[in-house]
């Protein structure tokens, strides 16, 4: 039997894990929900562009119509809903439906809020507090994930780690030029496109970036038993040379172009724990920071230890660049994980407690695969 799904949230992430929830027989979709008044009362199909067989045509319907009421989805009853409505701007709501889901008794994978995907040491204990009384009231289970942080920062890395005989230091980077990133909101975020002298951006208010990623740094410390004494954090900034235009719209000459920060998850003076993210809009500006290994974007994954590592990861995309490739993993992480987090006992889960998602039963001959 198909495991009965509804989904809330069909942005970036949400469009493509929404696409594989409708192509993949294992699942059943059963409502979406969506905040964009002009959504309501399309066909799921539609509003993320493909074909009940998975390919990017229009005429095919699901007959499931989206809803901009999350009552009618725990109405309905799935024994999942895949949460991927935005949570970096909007926490305190995100929390919140999160947990009437948790308490609801039905399941949650998702990208967002991006704090749950390890809380602890992150969030104050009250709130986890909070999560983890919903989820057992429920009898349901959680599991919050994405590219970086996520499966870059956590799988990747406990995947080599586990070779190795001993580790000194894990560095995890993200590299990417951002200028084909259709994303405004988190754009604005990052302060990209905005003057430099202006107030800091969300992500560079003190403490942001150590919330945003403490996440994935306090996993890694935890999975490899490292106590972190305290994490730190930093930035670069650079400014477009001169107009030029993205995605998103326009960047003037002297606003953000291009962003490095660093994460450093410290033990007695020394970053043993470090996530770097380097993020251009040209890819000419700030030649002297590292670049991509491939293509317009990668993911590297550095230790240092015996053996040492350094391994890049290249995603790439029939269907778009680099950007388009990155969030289709988060997607396809996010639903492939259902079945593990079904089984999973009650509380918030982490990749720490889930078995290896293998990708069992996504293979798709070559001939079959829509171009």
């Amino acid at each position: 039997m198909p495991i009965r799904v509804a989904h809330v949230g069909t942005g970036n992430v949400g469009g493509l894990a929404l696409a594989e929830l409708i192509a993949n027989p294992a699942y059943e979709l059963i409502g979406v929900c969506v905040s964009t008044p002009e959504k309501v009362g399309k066909d799921a199909a539609e509003l993320c562009g493909v074909g009940l067989d998975g390919t990017a045509h229009a005429g095919v319907a699901t007959g499931v119509k989206a809803v901009d009421d999350l009552d009618v989805l725990l109405a309905a009853r799935p024994e999942c809903i895949v949460y991927c409505a935005m949570g970096d701007t909007r926490l305190p709501d995100a929390m919140t439906d999160v947990m009437r889901i948790l308490a609801a008794g039905i399941n949650v994978v998702g990208s967002s809020p991006g704090l749950l995907q390890y809380p602890w040491k992150v969030m104050p204990d009250k709130y986890i507090a909070r999560v983890e009384d919903a989820a057992q009231r429920g009898k349901s289970s959680l599991f919050i994930t994405g590219v970086d942080p996520g499966f870059a920062n956590d799988l990747i890395p406990f995947a080599l780690a586990g070779t190795c005989q001993r580790i000194e230091s894990v560095r995890c980077m993200e590299i990417h030029d951002y200028a084909s990133y259709d994303g405004a909101e988190v754009m604005h975020y990052m302060g990209f496109a905005r003057p430099m002298d202006e107030e800091l951006p969300m992500l560079l208010q003190p403490g942001v970036l150590s919330i945003a990623w403490g996440t994935a740094i306090r996993q890694l410390a935890a999975g490899l038993g490292i106590e972190i004494d305290e994490i730190t954090e930093s930035y670069q900034r650079e400014p477009a040379p001169e107009d030029f235009d993205i995605a998103v719209g326009h960047v003037a000459k002297g606003t953000l172009a291009a962003l490095q920060f660093e994460i450093r998850g410290m033990v007695k003076g020394r970053p043993v724990i470090v996530i770097e993210h380097i993020t251009r809009l040209r890819p000419d500006l700030r030649p002297d920071w590292q670049q991509p290994a491939a293509g317009g974007g990668s993911y590297r994954v550095e230790i240092t230890g015996e053996p040492s590592y350094a391994v890049d990861i290249v995603p790439t995309s029939r269907k778009g660049d680099h950007n388009h490739a990155a969030i289709a993993g988060a997607a396809g992480r996010i639903v492939n994980s259902i079945p593990a987090v079904l089984a999973a006992p009650p509380g918030i889960r982490t990749t720490l407690d889930l078995p290896l998602v293998s990708g069992k039963g996504l293979y798709t001959p070559s001939d079959l695969v829509a171009t």
